[in-house]
């Protein structure tokens, strides 16, 4: 029995791995829980799996929360609530499905008090990616990958030696826009952006996916996931979502792991590697499936993906920049603040007015983020 904490319980990636702790009963335990204001998502999920503890980082929602419920779960509130989920002595696991750069501090704590990390939170790996995966080695745990092209390459490399690895092949459905011209995109809504073709995901990770910039935010992570330099990770555009990601070795063979679009198949993988479960969900059928396309992204018109991709090859603190840049520009175009095109725009500004310093601790990520995110919204305030 594997006993899990999960971070982000309330959200997409969280409530598709609790699905999972229900398909495997006699495998996966829910030991603890945290969320950051869906009180009454986060009341259910308490008591249909009786985690131990669960947590809400908004004080309001826990007082909420406890009016309602006298039962055995312990009821934290609050930052520090989050961090006693992130580290329950009951859990041998975190999941890490928290949105963005608030996941980095309960992530290093759970690795810290030698939980093994399934994954999910690549903000974490963008922000601090010297950082966490030094703790992992010292701490001697294991960090596995739930995003679907990270597992794909972490199975791809199984039985491979790193030294013989060529390319990375990172896929990408394009998105919502893929195929559009700068002037179809000049009055793009939230809504219009929030419409995936393939994948459901949360808010905020669906607006990066309409701009690319999610997948920056990917390599990135693949650079420290598979200490892989720049140079050979590659985004291709892929439709179908088929194909989750490739590898390319000096032979010239390319390993590829395909499946349905259901982040379940990954979630699960992550908690069960190195075995494979059976499943219940959904299986991908090639001849129901089709054709398969890929071809390269359009840097020229969705330039999120070369900046981030810059950012991380000059390293240091810039891809914390680019990190908390992005996510005050996807917060200003949430709020209408600024247009679609502008979210790579801002980024752009607060990278150009940035100077990268290197990441010697946590204190200097806490710092560079506090600076970007000021940049960031003084930008968005001269636009209205």
């Amino acid at each position: 029995m594997k006993k899990i904490a999960i971070l982000g319980s309330t959200g997409s990636i969280g409530t598709q791995t609790l699905d999972v702790v229900e398909a495997n009963p006699e495998r996966l335990q829910a030991a603890a829980l945290a969320a950051h204001k869906n009180d009454v998502l986060l009341e259910a999920q308490i008591r249909k799996f009786h985690p131990s503890v669960a947590a809400l980082s908004d004080p309001e929602a826990a007082r909420r929360l406890r009016s309602r419920y006298q039962g055995p779960t312990e009821i934290l509130s609050g930052p520090e609530g989050v961090m006693a989920v992130a580290t329950c002595s009951e859990a041998d696991t975190v999941l890490g499905a928290m949105v963005g750069y608030a996941g980095l501090r309960p992530t290093l704590a759970a690795i810290q008090a030698g939980k093994n990390i399934a994954l999910a939170n690549k903000e974490t790996l963008v922000a601090a990616g010297s950082l966490v995966m030094d703790a992992v080695k010292k701490a001697g745990v294991q960090l596995t990958p739930v995003d679907s092209e990270h597992s794909a390459i972490f199975q791809s490399l199984q039985g491979n030696a790193h030294k013989d690895l060529k390319r990375i092949l990172l896929t990408a459905s394009g998105g919502p826009f893929r195929g559009k011209k700068r002037e179809e995109l000049q009055n793009v809504t939230v809504e219009q952006c929030l419409h995936h073709p393939t994948w459901t995901m949360g808010t905020k990770v669906t607006i990066d996916s309409s701009t690319l910039a999610n997948k920056g935010l990917e390599v990135i992570e693949a650079h420290w996931l598979f200490d892989a330099p720049y140079e050979k990770i590659v985004p291709v555009i892929h439709p179908q979502s088929i194909v989750h990601s490739l590898v390319e070795y000096s032979d010239g063979a390319v390993m590829a792991q395909l499946g349905a679009a259901d982040m379940k198949l990954p979630i699960q993988y992550a908690l069960s590697w190195p075995d494979r479960w059976p499943v219940a969900f959904d299986q991908l059928d090639l001849v129901k499936a089709g054709p398969l396309t890929f071809y390269e992204p359009d840097t020229d018109l969705f330039r999120a993906l070369p900046l981030a991709i810059q950012a991380g090859k000059t390293g240091g603190t810039l891809p914390c920049t680019f990190n908390a840049a992005n996510e005050v520009a996807v917060a200003a175009f949430l709020q209408g603040k600024i247009s679609f095109l502008g979210i790579a725009e801002l980024i752009e500004k607060v990278l150009s007015a940035t100077v990268p310093v290197p990441v010697d601790s946590y204190g200097t990520i806490v710092e560079a983020d506090r600076k970007a995110r000021e940049r960031a919204e003084a930008f968005v305030q001269q636009e209205q």
